[in-house]
């Protein structure tokens, strides 16, 4: 056992370590923040954020990209919401009475989390554009950003459900309560800052998704009719702008400002949900 003296050393150099980390990952997130809004920030006005691009995005704005982004994510998480919430509870309750198969489909949500985007970005387009013949559409950037978001948000969920004490599901199986109804009333209420949290992740990363969306949502930047049609997001239309169009940097930094906005106010909206969740269940934050 180490001496007082040494002791108090050890706290304290372990509390400036922590701090210190601190202070990297906050500082090299403002700097980012900071470039981007200094380079974009002399594009934006209303006007960029409503009308079409023009000259190949050098000029207008990126109102149809907005639109395309957001029904993308929206059909993404519809997809992935429920069948994610399904799956964890799933691992969480019914997982334990067969180990083996509970093992194998965490192992599987792992190596799913860590495969790189192309390749979902080929699956979605063998899939979803050629054989369900659904083509080049926000339909399919959809379900391929869908499949990528469902590692994320299931892992999360499932880890919400399982920090609920197992004294909850006994004294409602004690009283005679049906599964469905523990699951409904004491374990999703009680597991929704997970689910929150689930719901961030994986719209964060179809935000910030380029490579899959380039095989199945394809580069169009009129604006879409309906989710058949295709549609380029932001972060497509960002890559465009940097790395095919000459002299639309400009434009590509406002898109970035707009997209990293875009982001922050999702999660300061989940965040908000979640303390409101949680004040009106009665626990503390």
């Amino acid at each position: 056992m180490p001496e007082p003296g040494r002791a108090r050393q050890l706290d304290r150099a372990a509390t400036l370590a922590a701090w210190a980390a601190f202070a990297v990952v906050a500082g090299l997130f403002v700097w980012l923040l900071a470039d981007v809004a200094w380079r974009g920030l002399g594009a934006l006005s209303w006007e960029f954020l409503t009308e079409a691009p023009r000259r190949a995005g050098r000029a207008g704005g990126i109102g149809p990209i907005i639109v395309s982004t957001l029904l993308i994510v929206a059909v993404a998480m519809a997809v992935a919401a429920p069948l994610g919430l399904a799956c964890a509870l799933w691992l969480s309750e019914y997982a334990r009475l067969s180990p083996r198969a509970g093992r194998t489909a965490r192992a599987s949500l792992d190596i799913l989390a860590g495969m790189p985007s192309i390749v979902f970005g080929l699956f979605g387009n063998a899939l979803f554009c050629v054989a369900l013949g659904l083509g080049f559409s926000i339909v399919s950037g959809g379900l391929t950003l869908a499949c990528m978001a469902l590692p994320l948000l299931i892992r999360a969920v499932e880890q919400g459900l399982r920090a609920v004490p197992d004294d909850y599901r006994q004294a409602a199986a004690a009283l005679g309560v049906s599964r469905w109804t523990i699951t409904r009333q004491v374990l999703l209420p009680a597991a929704m800052p997970g689910l929150i949290a689930g719901l961030v992740l994986g719209i964060g990363r179809a935000l910030a998704e380029t490579a899959a969306l380039i095989f199945t949502s394809g580069y169009v930047d009129r604006m879409p009719n309906s989710l058949m049609d295709s549609g380029r997001a932001m972060s497509v239309h960002v890559y465009d702008l940097a790395m095919n169009v000459p002299g639309g940097e400009r434009h590509a930094y406002a898109t970035a400002l707009v997209l990293v906005g875009l982001l922050l106010t999702i999660n300061g909206a989940a965040a908000g949900l979640g303390r409101w969740w949680l004040a009106r269940s009665g626990v503390r934050p």
